[in-house]
């Protein structure tokens, strides 16, 4: 018989909060032109939302498009291999974009993200997420912009799931089971 499953925080809403508004000023300080973020969902989607906030904030207007990407497909492990769910509309061509993402872990995703974007002709692709496991690598990339480099565990909230739960938690945390 499985036990109770309770989030234990990792990131606090207003750490993740504050954050978000540094990071919003370390994008502006890019000085990037013709600004478009990509948001990857679906575990992005918070975090898109309030950096989108806090850039404008910030002295930024970009517009904002979503890519869906997958290489999990129903597991938790990454299959290895990333297949485009959902497209982005718009041009990219001779414009900075800024790649969104909740987590950098393998780099698979992301990885095949900038490729994609750079070769559509964008004039520059750079990488922002919340979170970066640094040891988790398969692939070599590097975040732009990140928000906490966090240790090598499963975390939920803040848009990122379990099985499609967890996602609307304010915060950042690591499910655990009693017993």
């Amino acid at each position: 018989m499985s036990g109770q499953r309770r989030v234990r925080v990792l990131y606090e809403e207003a750490q993740v909060q504050a954050r978000t508004e540094e990071l919003a000023r370390e994008i502006a300080q890019w000085k990037p032109k013709n600004l478009l973020v990509v948001a990857v969902l679906k575990g992005s989607f918070m975090f898109a939302a309030d950096l989108m906030r806090a850039m404008h904030r910030a002295g930024l207007e970009p517009q904002v498009e979503f890519i869906h990407l997958s290489s999990y497909l129903d597991g938790t492990v990454s299959s290895g291999q990333v297949k485009i769910l959902r497209d982005i509309e718009s041009t990219v061509q001779d414009r900075d974009v800024l790649l969104v993402d909740d987590i950098l872990e393998s780099g698979r995703t992301l990885a095949f993200a900038k490729d994609l974007l750079a070769a559509r002709g964008a004039r520059s692709v750079k990488v922002c997420c919340i979170l970066e496991k640094p040891g988790k690598r398969a692939v070599q990339i590097d975040a732009d912009f990140v928000g906490f480099h966090t240790p090598d565990l499963f975390v939920v909230g803040y848009g990122m799931d379990v099985a499609h739960s967890y996602r609307e938690l304010p915060y950042i945390g690591v499910v655990e089971t009693d017993g």
